[in-house]
């Protein structure tokens, strides 16, 4: 894999679009060729089911479901974007990858760690991010976010605060755990201070790039 793989996960309203559009022109600006790309979707098959996970329902999914689900995406993705990419050296700059997973099924709904884990390691078979930005601020500013947006609340938007909070804790817990890959965002504050946050990050992967 010559190319590098970025990331960035939040909870709903962390402002995620906005700066995954600095990014990539950011990128762009130091003559890199960048795949934007996002999760679940990214591809044709991805897409369709993207368009199943967060469509709303009466009926509830299952958990076991929306897992399988996501990791049948992610596999798909991986085989038809991530890794082609990579292997041409372009960057890769995706809208959420396995951590979601880990925050949103594991802290979200509860699912066991080592399940999601097994999913993990059978589909990404080594394939992980080189930078994951995590873009963090309080449940409550962003669903004041989500309020204020115009269109309807999807399936995962439309859970109730607490599941929120077991999500950003895990994404918490994560980022602690892996501080080299993981660089956690203060989302609360300006686009301008998001971005500076951003840039030195940014600059020392372009830098360990340079050194390979």
């Amino acid at each position: 894999m010559n190319g590098k793989f970025i990331s960035i996960e939040g909870i709903e309203g962390a402002g995620k679009s906005t700066q995954l559009q600095f990014i990539a022109d950011f990128l762009r600006s130091k003559g890199k060729q960048v795949v934007v790309t996002r999760e679940p979707g990214g591809t044709t098959v991805g897409e369709q089911i993207r368009n199943i996970l967060l469509e709303p329902a009466e009926q509830p999914m299952s958990e076991d479901t929306e897992l399988l689900l996501m990791f049948a995406a992610r596999a798909e993705h991986l085989q038809q974007v991530v890794k082609p990419a990579l292997q041409r050296g372009d960057w890769v700059l995706s809208d959420r990858f396995v951590d979601a997973t880990f925050a949103y099924q594991g802290g979200g709904r509860g699912v066991c760690e080592r399940r999601i884990a097994a999913l993990a390691d059978w589909t990404l078979q080594g394939c992980h991010t080189d930078i994951t930005f995590l873009f963090d601020l309080p449940v409550a500013l962003g669903q004041l976010r989500v309020d204020q947006r115009p269109q309807q609340r999807d399936r995962f938007e439309q859970e109730q605060q607490a599941f929120f909070e077991r999500v950003r804790q895990c994404y918490l817990a994560r980022a602690q755990a892996e501080p080299g890959r993981i660089k956690l965002i203060d989302a609360s504050q300006t686009v301008e201070a998001i971005q500076y946050q951003l840039q030195q990050p940014l600059e020392q992967l372009l830098s360990n790039e340079s050194n390979d």
